[in-house]
């Protein structure tokens, strides 16, 4: 019997480079609040956080006033700001076919993460997207297992993803984690005290059947 697998992935530095549509939210919810301004290097250092906490990193402005703000820029112009990072539209392709269940769980609002999904047609790949919604705030929140647990009750899972939130997900979810180093975080930050096995890929573009295969069967 074939076995059933679900991967499940992060989006920002995993999947696509969305730093300028990033950096020029946070660049317009600034000077539109007069708060200093940012590096694009201090905006790579919020990618996988919840937008509330990457506000409170700058200024002591109520976060849900600028996060109305960054999503209304966003969502006009920002989510147009983006492309694949190497390698990952022929991997999200050669896997579909592997066969593997695809999802998508991402930092991001769940509604902007599936425009951005369908604006680069890769959206039909996934067979879920989740993001932050009324029910998810984190990816640690109890509904993503719940969900999870429900849809996929037989499948292995892996979560791939280039944060720390990622290899959190794996541990709510109990299955292995494939960290990658295209995003702030080296090999020893997602592998430090990790309570599920680690796996580090440099890029996206590096993972294929074999270490799926070799994942699977440990």
């Amino acid at each position: 019997m074939q076995k059933k697998i679900l991967l499940s992935f992060d989006l920002d530095f995993t999947l696509i480079d969305n730093i300028e549509g990033i950096f020029n939210s946070f660049q317009y919810v600034f000077e539109k609040y007069h708060i200093r301004n940012i590096s694009i290097e201090q905006v790579k250092q919020t990618i996988g956080l919840p937008l509330d906490e990457a506000f409170q990193m700058f200024t002591m402005i109520p976060s849900n006033i600028l996060i109305d703000s960054f999503r209304s820029y966003y969502q006009e112009k920002g989510i147009y700001q983006v492309k694949f990072l190497p390698g990952a539209l022929d991997v999200l392709k050669n896997l579909k076919n592997y066969p593997a269940t695809l999802g998508i769980i991402t930092s991001k609002k769940q509604e902007l993460a599936i425009k951005l999904l369908k604006n680069l047609k890769i959206y039909e790949l996934f067979d879920y997207v989740l993001g932050e919604n009324e029910s998810i705030k984190k990816k640690t929140d109890p509904f993503i297992r719940e969900f999870i647990n429900y849809k996929y009750p037989l499948h292995k899972i892996i979560v791939i993803g280039d944060h720390i939130a990622d290899r959190s997900l794996a541990e709510t979810l109990n299955c292995p984690f494939i960290g990658l180093l295209t995003g702030n975080h080296n090999q020893t930050q997602l592998k430090q005290e990790s309570k599920v096995p680690v796996y580090i890929l440099n890029n996206i573009g590096e993972l294929n059947y074999n270490t799926i295969d070799k994942i699977i069967e440990n």
